[in-house]
């Protein structure tokens, strides 16, 4: 007797069972042969297999056709309805929900926004979305691999077994999907994929996964992140209206996982450094937290910088609510949080982007585009749609879906020059011959203006060490479209100034105010960074010349210095203490030192300086403007002294700031001035509650208006040793 016509072939039931079925929704589930209905069904460990109906009610066995466990036979129905499976074996019996009885989640509108690049909120469609869809209750999995011939879903809720479910693919798309009923959040999941010759691949995590396991594991954990508990709605509002160059921005940079251990060195959780770390911000007059990344990494010394999880918090300090609780606790109390956020490459981890689907998927495949010689990482293929889409989805997603303030991009300059630490021959030119990278200028700029039109409020920074133009300006006028640029400049040159011996520093007058004929070409944010205080570079205060007692006032100078240049401030964590020692990622910072007086007094000068710097609009308010910035004394290269005013151009107090950087004393010195009257002093880096000397200028200085160096006016000031001043008039 011939087999029915709907009966599966040898074949087909051997790809079924061995994972290698190019599309099993066209077999498995329930599908209609003439006027029969026929159910086919991969339940591996099952010896029986009855099918009942949305009611309940059985519709009777399906016969065993593999002992696989792969079952079909005809049902008696009318019209398609939900359906559930018995299972029975030796151990009993179970309910099962197939995945392959089950339509698709997506949609053509989604094939329609995907394909074109436009999709901006790619995070609420691929990845790992717990949902009820068709009845049922379980999670939505979805991942781009249009080069694999099969993509599978292994995880806690099939055996990691990549035979039980084979994903869909959306061939419009290369997108692969399915829901799997029963299927929890918190459950740990993978990728099983065979590339276009059918070999299997290296188990991958979820490039959109929301969570993952703790290092060493590698899986991707389903979670949600759209049902965060927020409290900030009056702080975004009133963060939408800000102008950030004309307020105050003083940057905390923080490295989580060392900033404090607890005893025992483990690490803070995301709750604990929301109960410590945002007070201690707040106390020292920060104005934000810039995080070193926080997206999942495998290897702790590379700082967040080499991530695997893009759309994951690290799974180091708990779970995405966890860090939702720690943003939200910011803005309560008033302070913003900006992400390193790292789009210029990514590691070869075999579980992550590397060779995703057996293709350069995410990278080039030509090494002298795709290869990143300095960090041994992959570069992102820009013009690729789909890679562009995925990284600017990531932008938006920290963004809108955890609160952030900003984005501070790394590596900005290596992504803008196709030769970047690249010998001649290394690199292949543009399509105009030139060295410029088109298609990640193109990219940072759709970045930058999708980040500030959908995010009202929110800043991004660039990390950017060249002198490639309009960093800063807008996308509209060709610029990249960033909100602020790092001054590289201003810390390199004044740095090498100040390791400088003081008697040789009239020699070099010109390291610290040839920065100023460039202080406004962008929006400068002045970083002393981490990466001023690691790799053999020394701590800031062991960067300074001279005796101990001359490497303390030096650095209370520097910055009183530098909070009093036109410039938005960050500091690296520790470095308001004045540690001897440079940074470690593997230990917590050295609090014991606040027990000694001239680290306190360190700690208190910047708490001073941050509080300077936020209360008086002249030392923020034109951060970015020339209008807001006087010379008073540039050329005192003998003395080693600089002056300068900061004007708010609201009409508030002008302030004078000056710095002598020479560890000599002055008396009578003759500062020029932009008006007669009484200057206050209040700021003196010499002051003995710092740790300094305690000369200055009590109860200020009085300007009779004698013309000097064609400024108005002039007053007899002492200039205490490797100090910096501030002087405010009274009005």
């Amino acid at each position: 007797m011939a087999d029915p016509e709907w009966k599966t072939s040898g074949a087909d039931i051997e790809a079924i069972i061995n994972g290698r079925h190019g599309d099993p929704f066209k077999l498995l589930g329930l599908h209609q042969s003439g006027k029969s209905w026929i159910v086919r069904a991969f339940v591996p460990g099952a010896q029986s297999l009855e099918v009942l109906d949305e009611a309940g009610k059985s519709l009777g066995q399906i016969a065993k056709g593999h002992d696989a466990g792969f079952f079909e036979g005809p049902v008696k129905l009318k019209a398609r309805q939900p359906l559930t499976y018995l299972a029975a074996n030796s151990g009993g019996t179970g309910t099962v929900a197939d995945a392959y009885l089950l339509g698709p989640v997506l949609g053509p509108l989604d094939d329609y926004y995907i394909g074109e690049g436009n999709h901006l909120r790619l995070y609420d469609r691929l990845g790992a979305h717990p949902m009820r869809h068709e009845g049922h209750e379980g999670v939505h999995f979805a991942v781009w691999a249009p080069n694999a011939s099969r993509a599978s879903v292994v995880g806690d809720f099939n055996g990691w077994d990549g035979r039980r479910h084979v994903m869909r693919k959306r061939l419009d798309t290369g997108i692969w999907e399915i829901f799997i009923p029963g299927a929890t959040e918190g459950q740990g999941y993978k990728y099983e994929l065979l590339d276009a010759q059918g070999n299997l691949l290296p188990l991958k995590s979820d490039p959109f996964g929301f969570a993952s396991e703790m290092r060493p594991k590698t899986a991707s954990k389903v979670a949600r992140t759209d049902r965060f508990t927020w409290k900030d709605s009056g702080y975004m509002a009133e963060r939408a209206g800000r102008d950030d160059r004309r307020i105050p921005m003083s940057i905390y940079e923080v490295h989580l996982g060392s900033w404090r251990r607890k005893d025992g060195d483990g690490f803070l959780s995301y709750d604990e450094l929301a109960g410590t770390l945002i007070p201690y911000v707040v106390d020292m007059g920060f104005t934000h937290i810039e995080l070193l990344p926080i997206t999942e990494h495998p290897f702790d010394p590379s700082w967040g910088y080499q991530p695997t999880g893009l759309f994951a918090p690290t799974a180091r300090f708990g779970d995405p609510a966890g860090f939702a609780h720690f943003v939200d606790a910011a803005h309560a109390a008033g302070i913003g949080i900006i992400l390193d956020w790292v789009p210029a490459h990514f590691p070869t981890d075999e579980h992550g982007l590397a060779r995703f689907d057996g293709t350069a998927l995410y990278e080039h495949e030509d090494p002298r585009q795709g290869y990143h010689p300095d960090w041994n990482t992959a570069i992102y293929n820009f013009g690729r749609r789909e890679v562009a889409s995925f990284l600017l989805n990531n932008a938006l997603f920290w963004l809108e879906r955890y609160h952030l303030d900003g984005l501070r991009v790394d590596a900005v300059a290596s992504m803008l020059y196709l030769d970047y630490s690249r010998k001649e021959g290394e690199w292949i030119p543009n399509q105009y011959g030139g060295r410029e990278n088109l298609e990640a200028i193109s990219f940072l700029q759709r970045v930058n203006h999708e980040a500030y039109g959908q995010n009202p409020g929110a800043v991004t920074i660039a990390e950017e060490s060249t002198a490639f133009p309009g960093v800063s300006k807008p996308t509209s006028t060709g610029g990249l479209g960033f909100g602020f640029k790092w001054n590289m400049g201003f810390m390199h040159d004044t740095l090498e100034y100040l390791k400088r011996e003081p008697v040789y520093r009239k020699h070099h007058h010109n390291e610290l105010t040839f920065g100023l004929l460039y202080a406004f070409s962008e929006n400068f944010v002045l970083p002393l960074s981490h990466d001023e205080v690691v790799h053999g570079k020394g701590s800031l205060l062991m960067k300074m010349a001279g005796d101990d007692w001359q490497k303390f006032a030096g650095l209370r100078a520097y910055y009183g210095f530098m909070w009093g240049y036109p410039g938005k401030k960050l500091l690296f964590m520790g470095q308001e203490m004045a540690p001897w020692t440079e940074w470690s990622e593997a230990r917590s910072l050295d609090w014991h030192l606040l027990d000694h007086a001239p680290h306190k007094g360190m700690q208190l000068l910047v708490k001073d300086l941050n509080r300077s710097y936020r209360s008086i609009p002249a030392l923020h308010a034109r951060d970015c403007e020339p209008d807001g910035f006087e010379w008073l004394v540039a050329d005192d290269h003998e003395n080693s002294v600089f002056a300068w005013a900061r004007h708010s151009g609201e009409g508030g107090p002008i302030v004078a700031v000056v710095t002598n950087f020479t560890p000599v004393p002055r008396e009578g010195y003759v500062l020029p001035l932009p008006a007669a009257g009484q200057w206050r002093e209040v700021i003196n880096t010499d002051a003995g509650i710092y740790g300094g000397s305690g000369m200055g200028n009590m109860g200020g200085v009085t300007a009779s208006p004698t013309p000097s160096h064609g400024k108005p006016a002039q007053a007899s000031v002492t200039l205490p040793p490797l100090a910096t001043l501030y002087f405010v008039l009274e009005t």
